[in-house]
């Protein structure tokens, strides 16, 4: 983004003599407005101030850079979680244990037994600042209410060889946002990149190759099947809430 001075002195409220001053490494900006150049630039605070520090996610222990990075619900970047564990505002695990599940298959896959993983996540986890302040940071319980009616609406769609859906884990778009071919011969994406959605990977009752993705969100229901890696997907339901 190429601002002047005068252009970026007018988006955060200061004067270009100031920016000038900040510039020339005279002065830092306060809090408040390092929170707008953070939300102006898409950055963390941290890569402002030059990355003096090194960030870990303080919900699930991953590290950060600003690419991962959650936010808050005016969509400031928050340095302190990833956009697995906080997005728009909203803490998206209450349950250490479903937590732990939801890493360990991935750093297994990262070349780390099963034991070591969970050892490694059990003993860190709790150390943490998410888990140590969880009941003043946790909603009371909201985020899970609505969990649990995604998961009751999913299962009520009653879909052939669709296994009853039991969690749904959050999932970033760019991760999960499948091209699927269309009855026009198009074809389309449905999410965003940037958004985290709730979903969930499930081997079809069919057997075979084919698994079913399940994802959902405020907005809508979709429901697709695909062969390993997201190879061949087929969109199966996409229903507005």
């Amino acid at each position: 983004m190429g601002l002047s001075q005068d252009e970026l002195a007018e988006k955060v409220f200061v004067t270009r003599q100031a920016v000038s001053r900040w510039e020339n490494g005279d002065t830092v900006p306060n809090t408040e407005t390092l929170k707008l150049l953070s939300r102006l630039f898409n950055v963390s605070i941290n890569t402002l101030l030059g990355s003096p520090q090194k960030l870990i996610c303080q919900c699930c222990g991953m590290p950060l850079d600003d690419t991962i990075i959650g936010r808050d619900r005016d969509g400031t970047p928050n340095e302190h979680y990833c956009q697995w564990c906080y997005a728009d505002g909203t803490y998206t695990y209450s349950d250490m244990d479903d937590l732990i599940d939801v890493c360990v298959r991935n750093m297994v896959s990262e070349g780390f037994t099963e034991e070591q993983a969970r050892a490694h996540l059990k003993q860190t986890l709790p150390t943490l600042d998410y888990w140590k302040r969880y009941e003043e940071l946790s909603d009371g319980g909201q985020f899970e209410a609505f969990k649990r009616q995604l998961i009751e609406e999913i299962n009520a769609l009653h879909i052939e060889g669709l296994p009853r859906v039991d969690k749904l884990n959050a999932l970033v778009g760019s991760f999960v946002n499948l091209e699927y071919p269309l009855p026009s011969g198009m074809k389309a994406k449905f999410l965003n990149d940037q958004t985290t959605y709730l979903g969930n990977q499930l081997e079809s009752e069919f057997g075979g190759e084919r698994c079913f993705g399940v994802l959902a969100c405020m907005d809508f229901i979709l429901i697709c099947t695909y062969e390993k890696d997201g190879v061949n997907p087929e969109l199966v339901l996409y229903k507005k809430r």
